[in-house]
């Protein structure tokens, strides 16, 4: 009996797709990969490795010429002076772009359905791809270039693989169009392939040599480096912004987190996703893609969902198995030695969203340990409540005090109530939540550093047992790694 298509796997797939699929793209990305490692002849060679191929080089012209690309220089008419003025890695990046862009969209043999599916995902992509960009604009021209292209090919196994066509992609795209939800869509994938398309993807990138940037992002999307984090949070909010009906709270999910990143106001980070939207459609547009720009997110629709997640709140709910992917982290940050900033990152996330609370932070305590001060905060207002939070420690009956002199975490369950036990004046309360919070302290061996800090104050809902029970366990996980990563 014949073999079915469907038992082939990644390896069947990557083969496939690299020789008989896209082999010019494929040839394009490692002639560039490999021009990208011989410092001294890289430039020339670009030049003379494309202009055979005039469609190409009227398109890496076209991008270098537009507004996003050349900031008042004067025309560039050779790929030669482009990468001498743009730089080799922006070049190669926009002849990888547009070869890219060629290769998937111009496929006329493809079902309506199929076509569809290609476009959304490209889009998708390309968006991905911009925003990653403009996440990294503060990092050197080289590592903000490596993260658009790894952010760009994201999804170049499921891309490719839809580019194929044929009755199999079709039959595919009929199963999928019908399932339920997202869990059943990988269900038939690996049933139907005998791989997922990250796993595709992972195979094309290792085969074509797509760089460590790309390649980590795929297998360690949890990994803190900010360059990785910023893919994964680019392609989620893509992902977000491109969907037929933007879901607001998955938008605010996705907005805080890159905010967080940067350190900037997620209304700030709004404005920013904004501008780069409207870059995007030009730069699609200048590229040849005008078949993607109708899926690209509507910059007025971000304006629209903006104004709706005004009125919406964002209820983190307890999620047990996020809890223990980041306990897992910690447990082997316990074991090998690592730096303070992603302890303290890492256990901040597990306590955001693991435990499901609207805010929360680190404040450290000051060289006099008079006061305590924020160091980071995430969640909603972290930034205003960073600049207001700073707690003095002149009563030894205090919350704060109590919780750095005697070392254990506390639980206020209504900090204004009469019945409770400790000392918080008016103006102290006001910054707190109503509802409760939760403290520990933040230590190094027996010296207390500052405390953890969490409520639910935006959600206004108060603590469990359990919700204090799992923050005391990040707490107490995270001091066992500060104290080796100091040892």
């Amino acid at each position: 009996m014949k073999p079915t298509i469907q038992a082939k796997g990644a390896d069947y797939w990557t083969k496939r797709i690299s020789e008989q699929e896209m082999p010019a793209l494929c040839s394009t990305v490692r002639n560039l990969e490999t021009l990208a490692k011989d410092d001294v002849s890289s430039l020339a060679l670009l030049g003379r490795s494309v202009m055979h191929d005039n469609a190409l080089t009227s398109r890496i012209l076209r991008v270098a010429n537009s507004a996003i690309y050349n900031k008042g220089i004067s025309q560039i008419s050779t790929v030669s002076r482009a990468a001498v003025v743009l730089g080799f890695d922006s070049i190669r990046n926009i002849c990888i772009t547009a070869k890219l862009l060629t290769s998937l969209l111009e496929n006329n043999h493809l079902s309506k359905g199929v076509y569809e599916r290609l476009l959304k995902l490209m889009a998708q992509s390309f968006q991905a791809a911009m925003l990653a960009r403009m996440m990294m604009n503060d990092r050197g021209d080289a590592l903000r270039e490596e993260v658009f292209i790894a952010s760009l090919l994201y999804r170049i196994g499921e891309s490719a693989f839809w580019s194929m066509g044929g009755e199999f992609t079709d039959s595919l795209d009929r199963k999928l169009t019908t399932a339920t939800d997202k869990t059943e869509q990988h269900f038939i994938i690996r049933a139907e392939l005998g791989t997922s398309f990250l796993q595709l993807t992972q195979g094309i990138a290792r085969s074509w040599g797509l760089g460590e940037v790309l390649l980590k992002s795929l297998s360690q999307p949890d990994e803190r480096m900010p360059e990785i984090r910023c893919i994964f949070i680019a392609d989620k909010l893509s992902e977000a912004l491109t969907l037929s009906e933007v879901n607001p709270k998955e938008l605010q999910k996705y907005l805080t987190q890159a905010a967080d990143l940067l350190d900037v106001s997620v209304e700030e980070m709004t404005n920013r996703v904004i501008h780069c939207s409207e870059n995007t459609h030009k730069l699609a547009i200048a590229y040849g893609a005008k078949a993607i720009v109708a899926y690209l997110p509507d910059p007025a629709r971000i304006i629209q969902s903006d104004e709706e997640l005004e009125d919406s709140v964002l209820v983190r709910q307890a999620d047990l198995s996020y809890q223990l992917g980041k306990l897992r982290q910690l447990t082997q940050y316990a074991v090998v030695k690592t730096e303070f900033n992603q302890i303290m990152q890492t256990a901040l996330e597990g306590i955001l969203t693991g435990v499901g609370v609207d805010r929360c932070g680190v404040l450290l305590l000051s060289p006099s340990r008079k006061l305590l001060q924020p160091r980071v905060m995430m969640g909603e207002d972290s930034q205003a409540l960073k600049q207001a939070f700073v707690i003095e420690l002149n009563d030894p009956q205090s919350v704060f005090s109590q919780c750095i002199d005697q070392k254990r975490s506390i639980w206020v369950n209504a900090p204004s109530s009469s019945d409770c036990k400790v000392q918080l004046d008016d103006a102290l309360v006001e910054k707190l939540s109503a509802f409760g919070f939760l403290i520990a302290p933040l230590t190094v061996g027996s010296k207390v550093l500052g405390l953890f800090y969490a409520d639910r104050h935006s959600s206004g809902r108060h603590f469990e047992q359990q919700d204090n029970e799992s923050f005391t366990h990040f707490c107490q996980l995270a001091n066992v790694c500060f104290t080796v990563s100091m040892s």
